[in-house]
């Protein structure tokens, strides 16, 4: 497969999400994966070769929206220490206010 196919086959990231990402290194941030699903952690580093991002102290949780509610919350967390999450399975970042 010639490099031209390769790019053709893989979906791009936009540069600008990478300097997004790299503005934030060391924030701490909500990966959002699905509708119920991400991980809660600090920036390590971002990776371009595989795109993703590196999270220490990170944290799986779940969240949850209700009729009343409707902005999901995260209502459970289960530790993790450090994982990769690429960034082909995101949804949405949320970089959380300073403590």
């Amino acid at each position: 497969m010639s490099s031209d196919e390769k790019n053709m086959s893989e979906p791009s990231i936009s540069p600008t999400v990478f300097h997004f990402l790299e503005k934030n290194i060391g924030r701490r941030a909500v990966i959002i994966l699905d509708r119920d699903f991400g991980y809660e952690g600090k920036i390590e580093t971002v990776s371009h070769v595989p795109p993703g991002i590196w999270l220490s102290e990170a944290e799986a949780v779940v969240l949850r929206a209700t009729l009343a509610n409707p902005v999901p919350r995260i209502v459970s967390r289960e530790k993790k220490s450090e994982l990769f999450v690429h960034l082909n399975s995101v949804q949405r970042v949320e970089i959380l206010p300073h403590r």
